[in-house]
């Protein structure tokens, strides 16, 4: 089949991708750049990696927190003929709100394009579906700046793209990937859900095309998928294939159990971390990846390449697979971590609080010096698992508890060496436990 591919960019367009530290944004804005089109990289906060890449080409402001004008001067400033907005929030967090990003910052940048003086036209990343399935308030706030977006006269292209698959891991495709290594399934009204793909590159070559392309007056909505039907076990499967997992039969997970889940990630996401199994991600699972290409591939030429042909063009290495087993496995570090810190403080501070400071009477130490000794470092423990439990403090927590079980070692070793012969060993225990808390510190970024 014939493919249209957009090979060069044109250096009279000035490209501005705001949210090109994610996983769509930053893709995008890579990919242009290749191609040559003139590309300015906006994001909250870049990884050390993304710096070095865009260069002098990044900018790190807090673009959702941005008013009218200072929007429109970042505009100015940029020259932009082309905004691409790849900003998104799944769910509601301690820093993040769907209405804020996905509604009031699409208002304020509409403003701010009518505002800049110049002709700026809108590329705008969306989801797809139809209106009356909007369950989520991430779904109900996307589709609202979708008709912001209509009624403003600018002219824009709103991308609604399927389950998008890129070469790098982020939130669903990444949980995807642990499915596919998982010894479990999703139960069969899950599996069975409509789940329509996307190849990243797909999504980035639009873009160009629209770039590339006289924009003037440009009005279009167009859903960005293969046309092949599939279904979340269809996704699942195939990644099975390509990471090399057993095809053997699974234990099927009740629905109940991903409630459960979905709960625990909401916790854990007002602590600062992003789980993708939330109830909004279990939500839109359940509501279907699906739509109408047929448009969007009319229009531009491209023809998108399907999942399989994807994957076969790029077979699957060692580290696709340490990552598709690492990152199932990080949330419970983390979770065993924080229960063996503060559940470990509170047992000395309650129930084997005296046996705990006869330990160190009995070896010298001063009553009134024992239990401080006691109190003090039990409360270090808590303070630890705590710190553990943010995602903010959680490396601080992890280096500080590595510092304290070291200390723990040494100290036993000068003033009680006999508990490290006694029988339940619980200084040997201590050394596992720093190794695990150098495996949470190695897997901690999620990007």
């Amino acid at each position: 089949m014939l493919r249209k591919i957009v090979m060069s960019g044109s250096g009279d367009q000035s490209i501005v991708v705001l949210g090109a530290a994610g996983l769509i944004g930053h893709f995008v804005a890579s990919e242009l750049s290749r191609r040559g089109f003139a590309v300015t990289a906006v994001a909250r906060r870049f990884t050390v990696a993304q710096r070095e890449e865009f260069g002098d080409r990044a900018r790190e402001v807090p673009i959702a927190s941005l008013n009218v004008a200072e929007l429109a001067q970042l505009l100015r400033d940029t020259e932009a003929d082309i905004v691409v907005n790849c900003l998104g929030v799944l769910q509601d967090g301690p820093d993040d709100r769907t209405q804020a990003v996905h509604e009031t910052f699409v208002q304020t940048l509409l403003d701010a394009m009518r505002a800049c003086g110049r002709l700026v036209f809108l590329v705008h990343v969306s989801i797809p579906g139809a209106d009356h399935d909007d369950r989520t308030a991430f779904s109900r706030t996307k589709r609202n700046a979708e008709r912001l977006i209509a009624a403003s006269g600018h002219p824009y292209a709103i991308l609604r793209p399927g389950f998008v698959w890129a070469p790098a891991a982020y939130g669903g495709s990444a949980l995807l990937r642990t499915l596919a290594v998982s010894p479990t399934a999703l139960p069969a009204s899950d599996n069975s859900r409509p789940f329509f793909a996307v190849a990243i590159e797909d999504v980035a070559e639009t873009v160009a095309w629209l770039a590339q392309n006289n924009s003037a007056g440009v009005a279009v909505r167009w859903d960005v998928m293969e046309p092949q039907r599939r279904t979340v076990g269809d996704v699942v499967g195939s990644l099975r294939c390509w990471l090399g997992s057993s095809p053997g039969p699974r234990v099927t997970t009740p629905g109940v159990l991903l409630n459960l889940a979905a709960k625990a990630g909401d916790l854990a996401a007002w602590l600062g971390w992003k789980p993708p199994v939330r109830s909004t991600a279990l939500g839109e699972m359940r509501r279907g990846v699906e739509g109408d290409p047929r448009s969007w591939m009319a229009a531009t030429g491209i023809v998108p390449r399907s999942l399989d042909d994807v994957l076969r063009e790029r077979p699957a290495t060692v580290q696709d697979q340490w990552f598709a087993r690492l990152y199932g496995l990080k949330p419970l570090v983390i979770a065993s971590l924080v229960a063996f810190w503060c559940v470990s403080g509170l047992i000395a501070l309650t129930v084997a609080y005296e046996p705990a400071v006869a330990i160190l009477t009995s070896h010298g130490f001063a009553q009134s010096t024992a239990r401080a000794v006691t109190v003090t470092s039990s409360l270090l423990d808590i303070a630890v698992g705590l710190a553990i439990a943010m995602r903010r403090a959680c490396r601080i927590g992890l280096l500080t508890g590595i510092a304290v079980s070291l200390g723990y070692m040494a100290s036993a070793a000068v003033i009680t060496p006999d508990l490290w012969v006694e029988p339940l060993g619980a200084l040997v225990k201590t050394g596992p436990a720093i190794v695990l808390m150098l495996v949470a510190l190695a897997t901690l970024k999620d990007r």
